[in-house]
């Protein structure tokens, strides 16, 4: 496993206990990474919940950990979600994304919303507790197969980035850029309200990005 200046166990120098804490809705695996945390010398791990909304109940009580192991496909409130609201209030919060999905888009919105890493669930558990450390050091953990992702996305040139839209969707991100509603976008390509939309949602997606004002900067900046 690849980690961005990697830390491991055995040479690390820690200043105290690392705090920490676990939010993951499957039972048995919430309970067996806990047990492992709990038997390393230099972290602990006194709270896992099964929900965002179980675990911001538990800190109304309890201290803020030093770093969060979070799911992204949780009931109630997602991980996502969960990113926001914890890192709205505590900025200084490590958390990690613990999960099964692998997809561009949950990476890059998890990474958006405030993840300092983002480890797949068949990751040994000696690389999560080197990648806690490495968090805590500043970095930024990844599994392999999700960093190749983003140093893909970042690397490519950018006529690629234009190619994955289609010239429908470059139309309508010409519209934006000039200040065009939906509707006079739509009049513009003669094509309904409710395609636009669609081609909106379908730029949203390729592009990463969660907003008009996104699009027309990334076109701005000739990235489209």
């Amino acid at each position: 496993m690849i980690f961005r200046g990697e830390v491991t166990l055995t040479t690390a120098k820690l200043k105290h206990t690392i705090d920490i804490a676990i939010i993951e809705d499957d039972c048995d695996y919430r309970t067996g990474l806990q047990a492992f945390i709990n038997s390393l010398k230099n972290m602990h791990c006194e709270h896992a919940s099964g929900s965002v909304e179980d675990y911001l109940e538990l800190l109304k009580e309890a201290a803020l950990p030093d770093v969060i192991l979070m799911d992204i496909g949780l009931p109630g409130m997602s991980g996502l979600e969960g990113i926001a609201r914890l890192k709205s209030r505590f900025p200084e919060l490590e958390i990690i994304m613990l999960t099964v999905y692998h997809d561009s888009e949950k990476i890059f919105d998890a990474l958006r919303a405030g993840a300092s890493g983002y480890l797949l669930k068949n990751t040994p558990l000696a690389d999560i507790s080197n990648a806690i450390i490495q968090a805590q050091s500043g970095g930024a953990p990844m599994s392999p197969q999700i960093a190749r992702k983003v140093i893909t996305f970042f690397t490519q040139p950018q006529n690629q980035v234009r190619s994955k839209l289609t010239e429908r969707e470059l139309e309508v991100v010409s519209g934006l850029v000039d200040g065009l509603s939906y509707k006079m976008i739509a009049d513009r390509m003669d094509i309904s309200i409710e395609t636009v939309r669609f081609h909106i949602k379908n730029i949203y997606q390729k592009l990463h990005v969660h907003s008009k004002a996104e699009v027309i900067a990334r076109s701005l900046r000739g990235e489209i």
